[in-house]
């Protein structure tokens, strides 16, 4: 859907789910895309047609040291350096850093913040690297930088899911608890933009498909992607998307990855009507080898309308999924719990007031000892803008003001407990709109209680 720019109001909707499309301070044009050609059947090699081709290989090479930023201009998909450090302002412990800033390193635009923490410590930050414009189609890589230090430097860039000139985007990374850290991620034909994909005018070869890949060395070296398109995308789903922001893993083991879809419309509607955004989750008992649906949430009621959805694990076992939501309910977010790990919910989404916000993604974090589940999105209610994190201590049913970053244009976010002491805010912002850069800030878990 066309997404507000910075400076106009958020209103509701009216046209279906995806990540943004919208460059700063333009309105970037719709109309039917010229999907390419090809099939590549689940479960095979990727190949090259233009919806799914893949890298033909793990992404290795001989890992740069993250030792501390570098500068220069790059291709897209090469190791390029961070502007980070070169703020002549000196750096406290809290000061935020810039890991990503739309214009540099080979790409015109920087989207959709995830990060993660691995076992050893190192922070992964991922988002889209959009090469041409900042529209939600065209030529995008997944791109990776990575910190040691807790987010106060990071090391260069790194394209690490790409798909020739066309689409790999969405990244939803999880640390698992033997070390890897699995990418699953949609991957398209560049020509695919989400009005064409809403109106079913994109072969199903050509559409949102859906890969996974893991790394085993703290995101330096990155295997071939595997498509699970077949095992969690049923036939007739239009638009798919997962998360966006990080995926979690289960006391148990289980993956959970959140997701959102469209259903074919009815009667005389076209497809991008909100009231057929739709949600479910993908599954994973066996670390990611194998994957199936788990929830679906689907209803063309117009009252609540599933989009990006974010979960945790509530310290009594429950999952909590709270997502955006485009249609006319009260409020802009909605949630629900699951007693079975996802498989089910055990209501229907339903609406959340309680976080005022603009139409916007948003993350959820559950902290250990404090126990506090954490929200972060825009605060504002029309506008992207006023980053803020919200607390609960009552598994998602109320929620409360924690800590406001400050009051410029934001958008998507992603949270991550760096250490005992110290939540991580990944997220978009900038000075005169909001996808300007994603910035990193170190957050005190005594400031959230």
């Amino acid at each position: 859907m066309t997404e507000p720019t910075a400076g106009t109001p958020a209103a509701p909707a009216t046209t279906g789910p995806g990540t943004d499309t919208t460059e700063p301070g333009t309105e970037p044009g719709t109309g039917p895309a010229q999907p390419g050609t090809g099939t590549t059947e689940a479960g095979t090699d990727p190949g090259t047609t233009p919806g799914v081709g893949a890298d033909s290989g793990p992404t290795t090479g001989t890992p740069e040291p993250d030792s501390g930023p570098t500068t220069g201009t790059t291709d897209p998909g090469t190791d390029a350096g961070t502007d980070v450090g070169t703020d002549p302002t000196p750096r406290t412990d809290s000061a935020p850093t810039t890991p990503f800033r739309g214009g540099r390193e080979g790409y015109a635009s920087f989207r959709i913040p995830a990060v993660v923490v691995t076992r050893a410590g190192t922070l992964l930050a991922f988002c889209e690297g959009r090469v041409a414009s900042a529209h939600d189609h065209g030529h995008i890589d997944i791109v990776l930088k990575r910190s040691t230090d807790g987010g106060r430097t990071w090391g260069p860039l790194r394209a690490v899911a790409k798909n020739g000139g066309n689409l790999a985007g969405n990244p939803a990374p999880v640390v698992l608890d033997t070390g890897r850290v699995l990418l699953v991620h949609v991957r398209s034909a560049a020509a695919a933009s989400e009005d064409a994909l809403l109106r079913g005018k994109v072969k199903p070869a050509d559409g949102r498909r859906v890969w996974v890949q893991h790394s085993d060395d703290d995101g330096l070296a990155w295997s071939a992607p595997k498509e699970i398109t077949a095992q969690v995308k049923k036939a007739g789903w239009r638009w798919y998307a997962t998360t966006p922001g990080h995926a979690i893993q289960l006391t148990g083991g289980r993956v959970v990855v959140p997701g959102n879809h469209t259903v074919a419309p009815t009667g005389t509607d076209n497809g991008t009507e909100a009231k057929y955004n739709s949600g479910h989750c993908l599954l994973s008992d066996d670390r990611g080898e194998t994957w199936y649906l788990g929830y679906i949430d689907e209803n063309t009621n117009g009252y609540i309308n599933v989009n990006e959805t974010t979960a945790a694990e509530l310290p009594d076992g429950r999952v909590y999924f709270n997502t955006r939501n485009d249609s006319p309910s009260p409020g802009n977010r909605a949630d629900a719990h699951s007693r079975d790990g996802g498989r089910t919910l055990e209501k229907p989404f339903r609406p959340q007031a309680g976080i005022v916000t603009a139409v916007v993604q948003g993350s959820v974090l559950q902290l250990r000892d404090p126990d506090l589940l954490l929200y972060s999105g825009p605060a504002d209610p029309d506008f992207r803008a006023l980053m803020t994190v919200r607390v609960s201590t009552d598994g998602g049913t109320t929620w409360r003001t924690a800590h406001t970053v400050d009051g410029l244009p934001a958008a998507y976010s992603d949270l991550v407990r760096v250490d005992a002491a110290t939540v991580g805010l990944l997220y978009e912002t900038g000075d005169f709109g909001a996808y300007e850069t994603i910035v990193f800030r170190r957050i005190p878990v005594t400031a959230l209680t």
